[in-house]
């Protein structure tokens, strides 16, 4: 066993399997952390910290680390508003959880032929559509990129590819990414506005050359997690238009960000590998809290009409939308949305946005939560093979637990159904629940569709939700 560094610690962390790389203090063998090891030690005795026990701290200094240990309550910002992306909360939406394993065939068979009929007319409406964009062009053909990387770059080509053809990809247009971990996607999207080779923005071909101000475009990363190695870092230049929201989504009403009610431009959402119930909580985000980004003005007085005096087409075309409708309209500030789904048995019966079509169909919470954990038999057993969809959310530490619990009830029914029979199951779980989320978008006005934007080789979790206003809207 090697000796620890000269000043260092001395303490040997068995689960690193080396020396602690503190620096101790002068005259003693351990750092603050493992000071207690010290014979004879007459200091302070060392507790774990009240409000993180991953560390300790003097028992003498407690007061004094609890005003600025890390783990504290810190102020809120203006555009944290708890649960308001969450969903109804209902006494029935808490119910036992059953797993797999605890039904029958005969239940689990009966719930097979509820979601077929439930899926009927809805298998086609997924299409193959695998689209590039020449700004990635040179680093797919970079040959120092793994595996991984390349397949990533493929999938942030399509999606770029699929946001051009929408007519979405252009200045003028702040783009939100949700879940946006290290930042990749924003980080070519930003590249591919800023090209001077591309013929669409060649009216900015000024704001490219002086890049003191991008007025015209914004970049806002959403992400709930502090995350290492971000790429906006890398665009720290005056004027370069990225802004970070450490924030969870659930809480996160985009009328109250000073950057969005200060410039005022057009929404377009974006996620790559929207996790489980992210992809709910962003829809809701993006669609029901940005009505309204000005401040708040009183009414202008109006007159009282007289009851008989019927109202004008006009007056009904100019009135403002009524956001609790049931069919609102997308007369709000956003464009479009592009977003990479994946994770279905990830997904709450709270947050999800489908619950009125589930409803219609005969479905409720019971089955929704039943088909989410079938869903993971679409991938189940083939994520060690492709790695391409690893656990997106580095502050859920129940995803290996989650993941283990599905190979577990994989196992258990594999004696009812084929490997190939259970991966076309949960592909009409995903399916249906999709679709629960293109009906929500109809409601908001909105025209959306489900595409196979890249080959199963790249990554088992392979649709890409899209939408813009619908011509009827």
């Amino acid at each position: 066993m090697a000796a620890p560094l000269l000043g260092r610690c001395s303490f040997f962390v068995q689960r690193k399997n080396r020396f602690c790389k503190m620096i101790a203090g002068k005259g003693k063998r351990f750092c603050g952390e493992h000071a207690t090891m010290e014979e004879g030690d007459g200091g302070s005795k060392r507790i774990s910290c009240p409000l993180d026990p991953k560390h300790t701290v003097s028992e003498d200094n407690l007061e004094k680390h609890l005003k600025k240990c890390n783990s504290r309550d810190k102020p809120k910002p203006g555009y944290y508003v708890e649960n308001i992306n969450a969903g109804q909360a209902d006494k029935d939406q808490k119910l036992q959880q059953v797993t797999l394993c605890e039904r029958s065939r005969a239940e689990l068979e009966a719930l097979v032929e509820k979601l077929k009929t439930a899926v009927e007319g809805l298998q086609g409406d997924v299409e193959d559509r695998t689209l590039s964009h020449p700004i990635l062009q040179e680093e797919l053909l970079n040959p120092m990129n793994g595996d991984s990387a390349h397949k990533h770059l493929k999938q942030q080509a399509s999606i770029l590819g699929h946001l051009q053809e929408l007519g979405l990809l252009k200045r003028g247009h702040c783009f939100v990414e949700f879940g946006a971990g290290r930042g990749k996607l924003s980080h070519w999207i930003h590249k591919a506005l800023k090209n001077p080779e591309n013929p669409e923005i060649c009216e900015y071909q000024k704001i490219i050359n002086n890049p003191e101000t991008f007025e015209d475009l914004q970049l806002l990363l959403v992400e709930r997690s502090s995350t290492r190695f971000k790429v906006d870092g890398k665009h720290q230049d005056a004027g370069v238009p990225f802004e970070r929201l450490q924030v969870d989504i659930q809480h996160l009403d985009l009328s109250k960000v000073p950057l969005l009610r200060k410039k005022k431009l057009p929404l377009v959402g974006v996620g790559k590998h929207l996790c489980g119930a992210a992809t709910d909580l962003a829809l809701r985000c993006l669609l029901e809290t940005t009505r309204v980004r000005e401040d708040p003005e009183p009414p202008p007085k109006r007159l009282k009409e007289p009851e008989t005096v019927p109202k004008s087409e006009d007056d009904a075309e100019t009135a403002p939308p009524d956001s609790s409708s049931s069919t609102g309209t997308s007369k709000g500030p956003v464009l479009g949305l592009a977003v990479a789904l994946c994770c279905h048995h990830r997904c709450e019966w709270r947050h999800y946005v489908g619950q009125h079509f589930f409803l219609q169909r005969g479905l409720g919470a019971v089955e929704f939560s039943t088909f989410c954990r079938m869903s993971s038999w679409a991938t189940c057993g083939l994520r060690l093979a492709n790695q391409s969809c690893p656990s997106h959310d580095p502050t859920n530490q129940r995803g290996e637990d989650e993941d283990h619990e599905a190979a577990e009830e994989t196992e258990a029914v594999s004696r009812f159904w084929t490997a190939a029979e259970r991966e076309q199951v949960g592909r009409l779980c995903k399916l249906l629940i999709d679709c629960g989320r293109r009906d929500f978008l109809k409601t908001k006005g909105f025209s959306s569709r489900l595409t196979r934007y890249v080959e199963t080789a790249v990554t088992l979790e392979n649709v890409l939700l899209t939408a813009v206003p619908s011509s009827s809207s």
